[in-house]
């Protein structure tokens, strides 16, 4: 599906199921940095597609790790942080799992419970399951009766998991609920996972993309380094560069120490060497030059606000226009979630009516993909939720 919204005979088909980001007039957008960096390698005789190393470009492997954890922090000072290429998030989460399954708590260990959110990304039941893992189990999350974070069910089973159990958490703009905890609320999790020595796999798809700050969307990780955590940090560029297309990811690792690192990497070589070989080039290219030049990293940060600023923009535009028409219920948690999606609170029946009668097609669920919505639509949307949401109960 390409385009957000067609109109036929004043009819609206309108799709917010949608997966990546879309400008307001409902197209996929090139981010003008990545276009400008796109003509340097061109221009550049320097470069060739030799492979790359096993473990992938050196310059995007370091660059990216510092910007998840910030270019002072003292794991990287310590050279006890690395980072393996990998073929986007997804490649960066079965890299880290399929390393975790065979070394983590004990050799070739499939036993260790895997906890993923409920709900998460479909993707994380599935990434280690594939590794091997026997048993992958939700922890409390959303609750949906007061729209979200359920902080109290989140901590308790926090508390009552195996000891070593390993915990995929959402760095920012969690997916699909867009309800993210508190600074607050992070540092209680933080406290009991590590008093109960828990693993941290943390998913960072969308850090500058989520609030338009690099540094906000990245404070959890940064803080659980902070902590002393040994840890891991999938991190993709597809949305915050717009490159879905160059799978470009990275797996960062901090370790204990140096030497623990070096081994690490060691075993990863072994998992890549046997997974996809060598990475490829060109995104990685793409991220590491942007990354690496001051003039480049900036138009890319202002590249990246434009696009979280339209997606809060629309949340905002959202929750007024329902409010204005006086639709039942509390419509906050619309501009308190923050990311791409939204759960919106509509209920099967809810949604069923939506699809059937007013053409708007979001998942099952309520999910809706913020960047549907445009200056264009937005008074459609929000009059179908109005009716549904009063009609339907």
């Amino acid at each position: 599906m390409i385009s957000t919204g067609v109109f036929f005979n004043n009819i609206c088909f309108l799709k917010l199921f949608l997966v990546a980001y879309r400008t307001d007039e409902g197209q996929p957008w090139v981010l003008p940095v990545v276009k400008k960096v796109e003509k340097i390698i061109v221009h550049d005789d320097r470069l060739n597609h030799e492979y790359l190393p096993i473990l992938g470009l050196p310059e995007f492997r370091s660059s990216a790790s510092k910007i998840a954890l910030g270019d002072d922090s003292p794991a990287i000072q310590e050279d006890r942080v690395g980072a393996v290429q990998c073929l986007g998030g997804t490649g960066a989460l079965k890299m880290g799992a399929e390393f975790l399954r065979r070394f983590y708590n004990g050799n070739n260990n499939t036993k260790t419970p895997v906890y993923v959110s409920a709900p998460t990304w479909e993707n994380h039941n599935a990434v280690f399951a594939n590794a091997g893992f026997d048993d992958v189990r939700p922890y409390k999350y959303w609750d949906a009766e007061n729209r979200g974070l359920d902080l109290a069910g989140f901590l308790g089973d926090l508390e009552s998991c195996p000891e070593h159990s390993i915990f995929v958490l959402h760095a920012c703009a969690h997916n699909p609920t867009g309800t993210d905890p508190t600074q607050e609320q992070w540092m209680q999790i933080a406290d009991i996972m590590m008093r109960r020595k828990l693993f941290v796999f943390f998913d960072s798809a969308y850090q500058g993309f989520a609030s338009g700050s690099l540094e906000k969307d990245a404070w959890a990780v940064r803080y659980f380094v902070s902590m002393g955590f040994e840890m891991f940090c999938a991190q993709s560029f597809s949305k915050n560069f717009g490159l879905y297309n160059e799978r470009v990811g990275n797996l960062t690792i901090v370790a204990q120490d140096a030497d623990n690192l070096k081994r690490i990497l060691s075993q990863m070589e072994k998992i890549v060497r046997t997974t996809w070989s060598n990475p490829p080039s060109q995104g990685a290219r793409i991220v590491a030059i942007t990354l690496n030049s001051p003039e480049l990293f900036s138009e890319w940060k202002d590249n990246v606000k434009t696009m979280a600023d339209r997606v809060l923009l629309m949340r905002a535009q959202l929750k007024a226009k329902l409010q204005a028409l006086g639709t039942p219920g509390t419509w906050d948690h619309i501009t308190e979630q923050i990311g791409m999606f939204s759960f919106t609170g509509l209920n099967s029946k809810q949604v069923e009516y939506m699809v059937k009668e007013k053409h708007i097609y979001l998942m099952a669920s309520g999910r809706i993909n913020m960047c549907g919505l445009t200056t264009k639509n937005i008074d459609y949307v929000a009059e179908s939720i109005h009716e549904t949401v009063t009609m339907v109960q």
